[in-house]
């Protein structure tokens, strides 16, 4: 199959240069909404992409067009390998950023200053050490909360992710706001979303129109203001007049973002997602070890990506869960 120009270019005239590669499906937390209760099934390390492959494959998108790469996971940061994928990646001329959930991000952070790393995503979806423990199944509140201080004292660009479920964490809507009022951070608000495995339904997403309206009964409409959104952001952002930081609304499940994506994904094991929410995959990681070209396989899956959402195009589609059960868990694709 012969390949265009840009083979980063979907049908739909969408330019796909935010590349976002999982380093690996394990995580040191075990967060109800990414992970199955019963676990994942890991695979074996032979499966999973070296650093020398990752980096191989990332250039090839590099030199097709991506300008921005996330590190994500499960949790990028246990993989032992990371100073030495890091160190690689910021050889080429990307913006590189990663995902986290702060559980050790303090013992890299001069590794990430040296590289040139300077927004840090990190996930945190309470404020309450308690609840957190029930959420994550692990005690490390503090050390998260602490490793959120360092990293704003330290001059990194920190967005905070807090999925919000009901009778969960959406009590906490207005603490996680007056949070920005103090620390220069940017707190997003992560509808909850359908993946394998994690018992998802409709009615415990706590939609954009949910959280505006909470938002509402607390400040004045001059107080909520609402900000230039940056292109292909995925975030709705607003801030509180006179407070530090700001906050984001990222409603996938209500209101979705699908016309200005530039978004792709690489899980661990070398497959591309074209979309978050697509149950097919294409294999790099295979052909790649045997040296064929990668490019006409990657420009069929780029072509292959739906208008919306996988192909879920109306509400009754994607809130049917058997539309969901061939899709990975969220832990086995990346954040």
């Amino acid at each position: 199959m012969a390949h265009s120009k840009n083979i980063l270019s979907d049908s739909f005239g969408r330019k796909h240069t935010y590349l976002r590669i999982s380093l690996t499906e394990r995580c040191n937390l075990r967060c109800s909404y990414c992970m199955p209760v019963d676990g994942v099934p890991l695979l074996p390390k032979a499966h999973l992409m070296t650093a020398d492959e990752l980096f191989q494959i990332a250039k090839l998108f590099v030199e097709e067009g991506v300008t921005k790469i996330r590190l994500t996971g499960g949790e990028p940061l246990v993989r032992k390998d990371f100073p030495q994928i890091l160190e690689q990646l910021a050889s080429l001329p990307v913006t590189l950023s990663i995902t986290t959930n702060g559980v050790t991000i303090d013992q890299h952070i001069e590794a990430l200053k040296k590289h040139g790393v300077k927004t840090i995503n990190l996930s945190l979806d309470t404020l309450d050490a308690d609840k957190f423990k029930k959420i994550t199944f692990r005690n490390y509140f503090d050390r998260v909360y602490d490793n959120i201080l360092l990293l704003i004292k330290e001059g990194f660009k920190v967005k905070i992710n807090a999925v919000l479920m009901k009778g969960v964490n959406d009590d906490e809507i207005i603490d996680f706001i007056k949070f920005t009022e103090d620390h220069a951070v940017s707190f997003r608000f992560i509808e909850f979303m359908p993946f394998e495995g994690n018992q998802w339904n409709r009615e415990k997403t706590v939609s954009l129109q949910e959280i505006l309206d909470e938002l509402h009964q607390h400040y004045s409409a001059s107080e909520l203001i609402r900000l230039q959104d940056a292109p292909n952001d995925t975030a709705k952002n607003y801030q509180i007049a006179g407070y530090k930081g700001t906050f984001g609304i990222i409603s996938t499940v209500t209101n979705p973002f699908c016309d200005s994506c530039n978004r792709i994904r690489l899980t661990a094991n070398g497959q591309l997602k074209n979309c978050l929410f697509s149950n097919t995959e294409s294999d790099l990681l295979t052909p790649f070890r045997a040296g064929e070209d990668l490019r006409p396989i990657i420009q069929k899956a780029v072509l292959g990506k739906y208008a919306v959402r996988g192909g879920l195009s109306t509400p009754e589609q994607f809130e049917n869960p058997e539309e969901h059960s061939e899709n990975r868990s969220m832990i086995r694709i990346g954040g």
